[in-house]
């Protein structure tokens, strides 16, 4: 199992554990609705992030370098 992945599961229990043991209000949402939307976000930004991370960039030529200027406005601007 991914070691993010657990200690993210136990940091949340952890605290969810912590606030009905103290008798704190819960930071998570209180209806099963928005506690489903809470877990459909973060699968799509793990999901997007696997996703984005693994593909190359495809417009790197635009890209500024050390300088900030791209590579068309260096190669015209070179002595």
């Amino acid at each position: 199992m991914n070691p993010k992945l657990l200690a993210g599961l136990l940091l949340g229990f952890g605290i969810g554990l912590g606030c009905r043991a103290l008798g704190i209000p819960s930071p998570a949402p209180p209806a099963l609705a928005g506690a489903l939307l809470v877990v459909a976000m973060t699968g799509g930004y793990t999901l997007a992030d696997r996703f984005l991370a693994r593909r190359p960039a495809m417009r790197v030529h635009d890209y500024g370098g050390p300088t900030g200027l791209t590579r068309d406005v260096a190669e015209r601007d070179k002595p």
